[in-house]
């Protein structure tokens, strides 16, 4: 299993997230944050830090945000688009 970032992160500027993760696994792209599947250990740090709530554990992913696991796997390898996956990208900005 791995941990997951959803959209709740997306066009969020905190990146606490990035300072904890002991194994450097999650990366940015233009508009949000991505958990490496194959680097993560599965420790949770992540996850407790976010103040958006945007972090799942993927076995506890909610049933609507199920696809933000291919996201982040698609993410990291190489599947992007100026900067983003591009289901993140087609998604209306916040501010």
């Amino acid at each position: 299993m791995t941990y997951v970032i959803t959209d709740a992160c997306v066009d969020r500027t905190d990146r606490t997230c990035l300072d904890h993760c002991p194994v450097d696994c999650i990366r940015p792209g233009e508009r949000m944050l991505y958990i490496d599947p194959d680097a993560c250990i599965d420790c949770g740090a992540c996850e407790q830090v976010c103040p958006q709530d945007a972090i799942f554990f993927a076995a506890e992913l909610p049933q609507d945000r199920q696809v933000f696991l291919q996201v982040n796997a698609e993410f990291h390898e190489g599947v992007r688009q100026r900067g983003d996956h591009p289901h993140v990208a087609a998604l209306p900005r916040r501010n």
